[in-house]
């Protein structure tokens, strides 16, 4: 069977940052250009800059590592307390999820005041980080983490005063087996709805699992790999045909008790 791209139900809503699945990790780095366009953790901006910085590390050590997928010159802060408790669950999932992989992005909020200038621009660079979130299943549809508010650690990169880290959200990516060609299911839920303890549920058409089927366009037949499929919180908005037919992924978080 064959579909249109209107059939898949795309969300209407807020996707996740692209660069989350696969993750990409835009740190302070020496003339590091990054460009962050989602389908990845998780877990989608748009604008990458130069940036030449100071520290312990050599610029070519510090590039270096953040290519290797390393934090370059940013740190975690060694005593993080701000500390929430996460919950992904599937419900009527259409099959088991081998891959499941979890996010929580952190952005510099004062990039003007303390990120270098780019003389290109005259603006200053966004900065921007992705960890890893540890997922325990602790049952067949029902996943439990740990999110640090305060997971990065303030510091001064450019000698323009301190870099304010600020937690933006949570994300998460789901794959059948794992395989490059599957659907990769995506959720993400903002600062301010997780640190609320709001629940995020977004629906998604199980004909989509475990790979999303070629789609007919005006060349042909044309084969959607590591489709990415961000749902929809409202299950009304897909088309009737699909409403009998979805499963949900939701996420909920709360403070952890002390």
């Amino acid at each position: 069977m064959t579909r249109s791209a209107q059939q898949y139900g795309q969300s209407n809503t807020t996707a996740p940052p692209q660069a989350w699945f696969p993750t990409v990790k835009r740190r302070p780095a020496l003339h590091r250009v990054l460009t962050i366009c989602l389908a990845t953790l998780l877990i989608t901006a748009c604008s990458r800059t130069e940036n030449t910085m100071s520290h312990d590390l050599s610029t070519d050590a510090a590039e270096a590592d953040v290519e290797n997928g390393g934090r370059g010159l940013a740190k975690l802060n060694p005593q993080p307390r701000q500390a929430f408790d996460v919950v992904l669950k599937l419900h009527n999932a259409p099959g088991p999820f081998e891959r499941i992989e979890a996010v929580a992005q952190y952005d510099v909020a004062n990039e003007a005041e303390c990120g270098r200038i780019n003389p290109a621009s005259g603006t200053a660079g966004r900065i921007t980080s992705q960890e890893p979130v540890a997922l325990k299943r602790v049952a067949d549809d029902e996943y439990h983490g740990t999110v640090y508010l305060d997971r990065m650690l303030d510091e001064d990169y450019y000698g323009r005063g301190v870099c304010q880290w600020k937690f933006s959200g949570t994300g998460a990516l789901l794959k059948a087996t794992g395989a490059h060609e599957e659907t990769r299911f995506l959720t993400f839920i903002d600062a301010d709805r997780f640190t609320a303890g709001d629940t995020l549920t977004l629906y998604y058409p199980r004909r989509n699992y475990p790979r999303a089927a070629a789609v007919e366009g005006p060349y042909g037949m044309t084969s959607i790999e590591d489709y990415p499929a961000s749902g929809n919180e409202d299950p009304t908005d897909y088309v009737p045909e699909l409403r009998d037919a979805l499963f949900s992924i939701s996420l909920s978080a709360k403070e952890a008790k002390q």
